[in-house]
């Protein structure tokens, strides 16, 4: 059996090596190396894929979301609703602009944010929702599009894990995630769906208003060439990451069937445990799998995940400290805030290793020992 990672991103790379050297060898030739046309092909490929007027690469996931909040306008003060059971990027790009993070509880199933806790933390100050499509799985966009529209606020989507996925409305239409709201965003991590081999990210938009300001903002607020329109920052995809990302743009559908099926692996030998609870699927949306994640009753998942360790399992806990309870939200009332069910599935929560080149000898593996110790 090959050893287990989280990720296995080596072996993809040996699957696609040909493709990939000779993209990255053809921008080293062209000693193009920030900007040009390979980063316009991919940001082309990516808005096609994606279903949306315009895709604006950028350096970084995080990035991408102070960038979006920037572009529309968002002042310090100004408060933006936000799940709390999120990674941290989040919200911090919201702190660093010195917005203020509102944290509101996620649904027990689906990880998501709940849209009946955003309505109820509208305030004056609200101006913005930031749904975070967790694990791959999409938050109920149909829902929280009605409200900000009731409300007139903004809604940036934060795609960074659930690239790919599909959001069916109540008119049968289909969207996919990051392509529903006023932006979206998501991030080109190595580890992600669709992974750079260095970091990366990008914002999505269907206005074309919007779209120029986001890319004026990641190329220091500049329209043309050293006239700079309004302050900006420094966020950029280089080439050779935009080659790497193009090339594997193409295989992405391919990848996310390879995660179904090993979903499918686990969720058939973890049915009906009574101690153990697969990931849901909501009919409005079909999963891609970013992490797969297991909530545990009864069973001690502390340690658990040192047994999977000794058996030379990995396992992740994402995230073990919700963000209103970490030390940088202090000063933002973080410790006030009471969410029942963030905090039960932070103590519940393990994540198994699924990625493209899992395959059914390894899951065997896995599956063997977390049912063994589950049934101790």
């Amino acid at each position: 059996m090959r050893p287990l990672q989280m990720v296995d991103t080596k072996t993809q790379y040996n699957k696609i090596k040909t493709e990939v050297d000779a993209a990255v060898i053809a921008v080293l030739e062209s000693s193009q190396f920030i900007g040009g046309k390979v980063v316009a092909d991919f940001a082309t490929h990516l808005a096609d894929y994606n279903g949306v007027k315009h895709a604006i690469p950028c350096a970084n996931g995080t990035d991408a979301l102070q960038i979006a909040m920037m572009a529309l306008d968002l002042q310090p003060g100004d408060e933006v609703i936000t799940p709390s059971f999120t990674y941290i990027a989040t919200v911090e790009a919201a702190a660093i602009l010195k917005l203020k993070p509102v944290f509101v509880e996620v649904d027990k199933q689906t990880f998501c944010i709940d849209p009946e806790a955003i309505e109820k933390a509208i305030t004056p100050k609200t101006k913005a929702i930031v749904p975070v499509h967790l694990y791959g799985h999409a938050a109920d966009m149909e829902k929280i599009m009605a409200i900000a529209a009731k409300h007139n606020l903004h809604v940036i989507e934060d795609n960074a894990q659930a690239i790919g996925c599909n959001y069916t409305f109540s008119d049968g239409s289909v969207k996919k995630t990051g392509g529903i709201a006023h932006i979206g965003t998501t991030s080109f991590y190595p580890s992600k769906n669709l992974g750079a081999y260095g970091d990366g990210g990008a914002m999505f938009t269907n206005d074309d208003m919007l779209s120029e300001k986001l890319k004026k903002i990641a190329a220091h607020g500049q329209g043309a060439r050293y006239y700079h329109d309004i302050v900006g920052c420094n966020s950029r995809l280089d080439a050779v990451q935009a080659a790497i990302l193009d090339i594997k743009l193409q295989h992405l559908d391919e990848y996310i069937l390879a995660r179904r099926k090993a979903a499918d692996f686990y969720d058939k030998a973890f049915a009906n445990h009574t101690k153990i609870t697969t990931p849901f699927r909501a009919a409005y949306n079909d999963h891609v799998f970013h992490q797969y994640t297991l909530v545990l009753n009864g069973v001690d998942r502390d340690a658990l995940s040192a047994f999977l360790a000794e058996q030379k399992i990995p396992s992740m806990i994402y995230y073990p400290v919700p963000c209103h309870k970490q030390k940088m939200f202090e000063s933002f009332g973080g410790s006030s805030y009471d969410l029942p069910v963030t905090d039960w599935l932070t103590e519940r929560v393990i994540s198994l290793p699924i990625h493209t080149e899992l395959d059914e000898e390894q899951q065997s593996y896995i599956v063997k020992n977390v049912l063994g110790f589950a049934n101790r």
